[in-house]
């Protein structure tokens, strides 16, 4: 009789021993999947294309002088933008073309010229996306 419970009990034992290692193990690994680490600064510049300063006239008159940094998700993604470079181009002096000098000069305005560009280039885009795209100069005379 003591040897039977002496059984069950190291049978339970193991049992919870191993359902609460198995479950600690499902945790930590949910918990590294839900963390998304940033890109460093570096990892941003090696994905990122430069579109050379622009110079192009608004539907105001008004002439714009504007360059930009594109940034991707990838080494692939910015492959496929720097050959689609006329493409973007394209976008950007489009977009221009149809805005008023009063449209880009507070932040809101920038803002709304850099998210309709990604929103167009990653239309484009086949192999990632455009997560970012960031006005390096600017100049309306």
């Amino acid at each position: 009789m003591k040897n039977k419970l002496l059984t069950i009990t190291l049978i339970l034992l193991v049992t919870i021993t191993l359902v609460g290692a198995l479950a600690l193990i499902v945790l930590l690994k949910f918990n590294d999947k839900d963390e998304v680490k940033e890109p460093s600064i570096d990892e941003v510049i090696e994905a990122s294309v430069d579109i050379p300063e622009l110079t192009t006239n608004l539907m105001s008159g008004d002439y714009i002088r504007i360059s930009f940094k594109v940034q991707t998700d990838s080494k692939k993604a910015k492959e496929e933008l720097e050959k689609r470079d006329f493409q973007v181009n394209n976008i950007i002096i489009e977009e221009l073309s149809e805005m008023k000098s009063d449209q880009l000069q507070g932040k809101e305005g920038k803002q709304q010229l850099e998210t309709t560009i990604m929103e167009k280039a990653n239309s484009l885009m086949q192999e990632g996306k455009v997560e970012k795209v960031y006005i390096t100069s600017y100049m309306i005379q």
